[in-house]
């Protein structure tokens, strides 16, 4: 077998007979495929196959679901488990955004909120609607953002991610649009070995309204991944990437598994591969680890 289709779904969301009827679905387009293997009872299965496309295998699986929610990821079976994640962080790895958040803090949370949505769709310029969302924080004392930093939540399922891959032998990194003060906490918190993120500018304790330039935008995540691969020694065919927002297009296009999470539109049309159903957990489950293989902590 050369290729592997992966179900994940919601807990006690997959059953044997699921599993029959998605292989069957497989098979009467001609696939030679083995029977189901959990990798977490009622959760998460791997269904190996050849003769067929892993694009065409998707498709037949999600029109025998019939919308069902369970999300679906097939690719080949050669070098499924990566050696590099490098994952966006606001609405990914933290659930919300950060800046959103301050900015409510602050009673501007409508007005920045919608200009982020329109960053995150892809229907604004990034980096120009960041320095418009920075703007307004013209004033802040920068100790408000250390207070946020508290009252982080998590994705559930991001810290088994970064601590399961680096047990592994992975290179965990974050990579954000963002601001440092969030990304440094997120990245010590999690076990990530690196991040890169935005910086705000300081005088005598508060921001100035303004960003250290250039702006960690789109492009320079999808650049920080080919420098990362190249100083590790790593193809692209290992790297993984997943990110939720427009500005995640280029690193996911770039990354030998590139995975939009909970993704915007914008983003999901162009993903190789998508979950939209479950949590972070996925991403393990989609690179082959059974959930007896899962390390908690770092």
């Amino acid at each position: 077998m050369d290729s592997v289709l992966t179900l994940i779904a919601p807990q006690d969301g997959l059953s044997d007979r699921l599993l029959r009827q998605v292989r069957g679905a497989l098979d009467g387009l001609g696939a030679d495929s083995l029977a189901a293997s959990w990798l977490a009872p009622g959760r998460a299965a791997d269904i190996p196959f050849s003769l067929l496309a892993p694009c065409q295998a998707e498709a037949a699986a999600r029109q025998s679901l019939n919308g069902l929610a369970v999300d679906l990821v097939a690719q080949p079976l050669a070098n499924r488990r990566k050696t590099i994640l490098l994952a966006d962080m606001d609405s990914t790895i933290v659930d919300g955004e950060t800046l959103d958040d301050l900015a409510a803090g602050l009673g501007l949370g409508a007005e920045v909120a919608a200009l982020t949505a329109q960053a995150v769709a892809g229907q604004a310029d990034f980096a120009a609607s960041l320095r418009q969302r920075v703007a307004l924080l013209r004033g802040t004392e920068i100790a408000r953002l250390s207070a946020l930093c508290q009252d982080i939540r998590y994705i559930p399922g991001a810290a088994t991610l970064v601590a399961t891959m680096r047990a592994h032998g992975a290179f965990t990194v974050l990579a954000s649009g963002g601001f440092a003060q969030f990304t440094a906490h997120v990245a010590q918190a999690l076990g990530f070995q690196s991040h890169f993120s935005n910086h705000l500018t300081v005088e005598s304790g508060r921001l100035t309204g303004a960003l250290d330039e250039p702006l960690l935008d789109g492009l320079a995540k999808c650049k920080i991944l080919q420098k990362i691969a190249a100083q590790r020694q790593q193809p692209l065919s290992l790297c993984l990437a997943v990110g939720d927002g427009a500005n995640d297009r280029e690193m996911i296009g770039a990354a030998g598994l590139g995975v939009a999470f909970h993704g915007k539109p914008a983003l999901t049309a162009v993903a190789p591969a998508r979950i939209d159903y479950t949590d972070l957990h996925a991403l393990l489950f989609i690179q082959g680890y059974k959930v007896a293989d899962f390390v908690l902590s770092q």
